[in-house]
């Protein structure tokens, strides 16, 4: 395995990670705490190991440029625009989040909740798209 082979590994981290999000969702609005704990334990837990790869990644990897060209180009760069600063924004959002819960102070966790599952799940849906996009529908990328 070498540093080229990490993007898919992140992004299968970072589609666990969404798939725990839900589950965790669902689970909650039928009631089940101790299910919600788990699958969003295990959200952070993917979320975490998507950052660390994505991190080591790109310092070893350097930047990539999206070599698709005609009109996903201007989607590529609109999912992206949108994507990193929200991503940026999440990982204090997500913190925020779950402290509160932490701490049992569950009125605090839900009000969070409701601004930073919706920017979670945005950012992990467009993370798996940006990620196809750049190194599977119209890849490999340009290394920089």
């Amino acid at each position: 395995m070498t540093v080229f082979d990490l993007p898919k590994i992140y992004t299968a981290c970072n589609a666990a990670a969404l798939l725990h999000i839900i589950i965790g969702l669902l689970v909650i609005k039928q009631g089940q705490r101790k299910a919600h704990i788990a699958s969003m334990t295990i959200a952070l837990v993917f979320s975490t190991i998507f950052l660390g790869c994505y991190l080591y990644y790109h310092f070893h990897a350097g930047h990539v440029k999206f070599a698709g060209t005609g009109l996903s180009r201007p989607i590529y760069f609109a999912l992206l625009l949108t994507h990193i600063p929200l991503a940026v924004l999440n990982l204090p959002m997500i913190i925020m989040t779950v402290v509160p819960a932490l701490r049992n102070r569950f009125d605090k966790h839900k009000r969070m909740a409701k601004w930073t599952v919706p920017i979670w799940l945005y950012v992990s849906v467009t993370g798996v798209i940006i990620y196809f996009m750049c190194y599977v529908w119209f890849g490999p990328p340009i290394r920089a």
